[in-house]
């Protein structure tokens, strides 16, 4: 650290107590300076010769007596310029010089009062020796904040933030000055990155740690000004903020505030949403959620918490269920903040729309979509644990990316098992919307299997996913099978579509049956080989007769198909008396079997 030493003669101050500060000379103080609680017992002349503002105090004074406690500094800033007007040893360095500036500065202790006075001095100083010192212009940066608007008018704060940003930004091969580096990358996992500078290797975020020695406004005024020269990517500002959030807000990692300074809190996270760069991947979406998680938490501004989920849309597909499971609100019943989550998703759904639309911005692509759905599938397995979690809310949400791609269905699935398991008592009604969210032709064999022993899932489901297998294992051995329709209607972006459902009571077959008819299926698939062609056309007929069925049901959308099923009053009667028979067969074979 750069220091400066000023007068020759030893150190005369001595105390009476706490309050009362003296110089030990022959000659008797004259004058007494009132700074505060002290009380400075002085002589005119070497105070008078140096200050202009003393100079015309003197001349007014009625008594003995003047009082500075307006002086920037305090008894501290007062003494280092008297011990100066005395000649005697005073040290300057990087922790008092803004202090004695602005008290002398306050003081009138300029050229033309005396060549070679204080504020010339300290001026080279700084000048000189501070604003070229990595480390000492940051500890000088944040001792300005008790001295403002004296160190903004004196133009200390913007020096200092210049000389700091001019550093920042000079590449590492050039850095020749000592520097704070304890890790080898930051919490984000920015990945490690050197260069050589002749002496040693220097890593290119070697500025980022002893930046957040400073406070929030002096560090914001040093990261507007890095910013403003383009030099640096965002990904390295980005690193910047998540290494000064993670130390100056304790706990933000794991979505909670340690501390009980709410303002200040407060404060930090609405500044540093407002730091963040625009560009994509410039911080982890895992950092912005656990930003976004406090803000709700401190109740921050509305207009940053919109800034946080724009930025958090435009990478959803990077978070992980762990960061998307925000606390409900206090007072709620409701384990977890869904609302979050929906917003989210509705951003990410408008914002696919937009890009499908204008087909020349391929950012989001299936692989994003695929991602995202996958998500959302896995946060409802998790929300449906909590069992004030409204059927509405869980199917609303799964709507919204029911358009999205996947590999498979099974997610949803388990999900809808989940909520099933959680909601014993929910009506079949419900469940049957539910249930609707997945296509039975996308579950896995091992769902599949599953599914058809799920005594949760409705009558109608269960039958459904047996049919599925039936087909699959009729198309494996040759077979030809109808061409089936989704038995389950989808939406698309969140539009809710329904289909006239079977009754439970319409089924003439309990579980305990389809369960043995799943352990008996190897007999089963061996026998579905020798189906006559009259089976098969009654397979056939069942086939499209749920398939007409689903579209012109008393509850069936105008957008469930697109155009009504003509189906004449015979063909109906024969497609019910099929199905009649193939429901017949089928409790005959479990019978059998059994």
């Amino acid at each position: 650290m750069k220091f400066m030493k000023l007068g020759s003669k030893p150190d005369q101050f001595h105390s009476d107590g706490e309050n009362i500060r003296y110089i030990a000379t022959e000659l008797a103080s004259d004058i007494t300076i009132i700074v505060g609680d002290v009380k400075f017992y002085v002589h005119k002349f070497p105070l008078v010769s140096k200050c202009s503002l003393l100079q015309k105090l003197v001349a007014e004074l009625s008594d003995d007596e003047i009082n500075l406690s307006s002086i920037p500094g305090g008894p501290a800033a007062f003494e280092i310029c008297t011990k100066f007007c005395y000649n005697m040893v005073v040290t300057l360095n990087a922790y008092n010089v803004v202090l004695a500036r602005c008290a002398s500065e306050f003081l009138g202790m300029h050229e033309n009062v005396e060549k070679g006075n204080l504020v010339y001095k300290i001026d080279v100083f700084l000048s000189s020796c501070i604003f070229r010192t990595w480390k000492d212009s940051i500890v000088v940066l944040q001792t300005t904040k008790s001295f403002v608007p004296w160190s903004q008018e004196l133009n200390i704060i913007s020096c200092c933030v210049g000389s700091i940003a001019s550093k920042a930004t000079m590449g590492p091969s050039k850095v020749k000055w000592s520097y704070t580096y304890n890790r080898k990358k930051l919490p984000s996992g920015i990945e490690y990155d050197s260069q050589w500078n002749g002496q040693h290797v220097v890593p290119k975020d070697w500025w980022v740690e002893d930046l957040c020695e400073l406070s929030i406004e002096p560090y914001k005024e040093v990261i507007i000004a890095i910013r403003a020269t383009g030099v640096l990517a965002p990904d390295a500002i980005g690193g910047s903020l998540i290494a000064y959030a993670s130390k100056k807000l304790p706990g933000l990692s794991h979505g909670s505030i340690q501390g009980v300074d709410v303002e200040k809190s407060r404060y930090l996270v609405d500044s540093i949403s407002y730091l963040l760069p625009k560009e994509k991947g410039s911080v982890s979406c895992g950092f912005l959620l656990s930003l976004l998680h406090s803000s709700i938490i401190l109740n921050c501004k509305e207009t940053a918490r919109e800034e946080l989920m724009l930025s958090i849309s435009r990478q959803l597909e990077d978070s992980t269920i762990s960061d998307l499971l925000f606390s409900s609100p206090n007072g709620e019943m409701a384990l977890y903040n869904m609302d979050v989550l929906h917003k989210l998703v509705r951003l990410f759904v408008d914002r696919t729309r937009v890009m499908d639309e204008s087909l020349d911005d391929p950012e989001i692509g299936d692989a994003s979509k695929t991602k995202v759905a996958k998500l959302v599938d896995d946060y409802l397995a998790e929300a449906a644990r909590d069992p004030s979690l409204s059927s509405s809310q869980f199917i609303s949400l799964a709507e919204m990316v029911s358009g999205f791609p996947r590999s498979n269905h099974d997610a949803i699935y388990q999900a809808i098992d989940m909520y099933l398991k959680e909601h014993p008592d929910l009506p079949k009604i419900e469940k049957r919307r539910i249930c609707q969210l997945m296509d039975c032709r996308k579950l896995s064999t091992a769902a599949c299997s599953h599914a058809v022993q799920n005594d949760r899932l409705p009558m109608r489901v269960v039958v459904q996913v047996m049919f599925f297998q039936q087909a699959q294992s009729a198309a494996a051995n040759g077979g030809q099978t109808p061409g089936f329709p989704g038995l389950l209607p989808r939406g698309s972006y969140g539009s809710s579509r329904s289909a006239t459902t079977n009754s439970d009571d319409d089924w003439d077959v309990d579980h305990d049956e389809l369960k043995d008819h799943r352990q008996s299926k190897t007999t089963s698939d061996s026998r579905s080989s020798n189906v006559d062609k009259a089976s098969r056309r009654k397979m056939r007929i069942f086939a499209r007769f749920w398939s007409n069925k689903d579209r012109t049901g008393e509850h069936s959308s105008s957008d469930t198909s697109d155009s009504p099923a003509s189906t004449s009053a015979e063909e109906a009667k024969e497609m019910i008396k099929a199905a009649g028979q193939i429901a017949n067969q089928m409790k005959k074979k479990l019978q059998l079997t059994r």
